[in-house]
């Protein structure tokens, strides 16, 4: 994650309800790299918005953004 000045400058989430904080700046596929999962497996909806995937590179988050993000788990 992207190292924050202060507390002061971080953007307040709500991740798949939970709170989180994030440096300012921060793209969905930044984020989506910060928790460790597959952009190609996951699927995010930015303020009941889905975001297409081609779109997370330049979708910036902002302060009070809520984010549900799935995980696609294959199988069979």
């Amino acid at each position: 994650m992207p190292v924050m000045k202060s507390i002061m400058d971080a953007l307040a989430l709500t991740v798949n309800g939970e709170p989180m904080s994030v440096a300012p700046g921060l793209s969905v596929a930044g984020l989506v790299a910060n928790l460790e999962l597959d952009t190609r497996k996951v699927a995010v909806e930015r303020n009941l918005e889905i975001v297409p995937r081609s779109a997370y590179e330049s979708t910036r988050l902002e302060d009070g953004d809520t984010l549900e993000i799935v995980h696609f788990i294959g199988g069979g």
